[in-house]
């Protein structure tokens, strides 16, 4: 079984092919690249297709978690998927991307029945202008990746290469070109944010996430419903200190209700 894909690069990008069960051959893509090996939104979201692909899945996925092990060389990868436990309602797997059968990386992804409960929202989206009130920032040619995404600033634009006295950036963001949303993109759009220190210092550094967890707050049919708009993004770091640092970010509809919430940690020199 292959992945059914359009011509998005996207798409291309986190094709898989099934080779025997639970395990889907990959191959990296230099529109996605990033300093070191591609991008992390892109792993992350290619594991989480070997999932959606997998027909063992009971139901959309609620959360996924990588733990980046090494890099990954350009090439050829596998994916080894696992159900290690399926319930009533939710259901566990474990994952390995391996090349030359060495671990690159890990992830556990646990999907679940959705059902009518009372609701409440605690966090508020940040204030921002309507996204075509937001000019559209100028994407650099390197590192690649970027030039997947529309990206319109509000605040906090670490392109400008300005120290900033706190790590929040806030901008409207969507695939270019345009793709409707899905859970593999709002994943990859999960760690479009570049490490904060980038945006503190003012520089890049050398920084690399060691482990990054989404939280789907929508299911599938809301994404579908919501097309190819932009997401208000917005994210920030808790602290820094010992060569490790965390920071939290939120992905909402134009409409304020939340997509998604993710924490990763991330490895520093500076």
């Amino acid at each position: 079984m292959t992945t059914e894909t359009g011509a998005h690069p996207f798409d291309l990008a986190t094709v898989l092919k099934q080779d025997g069960e639970g395990r889907y051959v990959g191959h990296t893509t230099p529109d996605y690249s990033n300093m070191v090996g591609p991008f992390g939104g892109i792993t992350a979201a290619t594991l989480l297709r070997a999932v959606l692909d997998d027909p063992r899945r009971i139901a959309d996925p609620l959360s996924i978690t990588v733990n980046f092990a090494g890099p990954i060389a350009d090439g050829l990868f596998t994916i080894d998927a696992l159900p290690v436990r399926t319930n009533r309602t939710t259901q566990h797997w474990s994952l390995t991307l391996s090349q030359n059968d060495s671990v690159a990386t890990t992830a556990t992804v646990v999907c679940g029945l959705r059902r009518a409960t009372w609701a409440d929202t605690e966090i508020d989206p940040p204030a921002a202008p309507p996204p075509d009130a937001a000019p559209a920032a100028a994407m650099p040619e390197y590192p690649a990746w970027l030039r997947n995404y529309e990206m319109r600033f509000v605040e906090g634009n670490l392109l400008s290469g300005q120290a900033s006295p706190t790590s929040t950036s806030t901008l409207w963001v969507r695939d270019a070109p345009s793709r409707a949303l899905d859970f593999a993109s709002a994943t990859a759009m999960s760690d479009v944010f570049f490490p904060r220190i980038f945006l503190r210092l003012g520089t890049m550094v050398a920084a690399s996430t060691v482990t990054l967890t989404v939280y789907f707050h929508a299911d599938a049919q809301t994404l579908a419903d919501y097309g190819d708009r932009p997401v208000l993004a917005t994210a920030r770091a808790q602290h820094f200190g010992n060569g490790y640092f965390d920071q939290s970010a939120h992905l909402w509809t134009d409409a304020a209700r939340p997509l998604v919430t993710t924490h990763q940690l991330v490895y520093f020199k500076a």
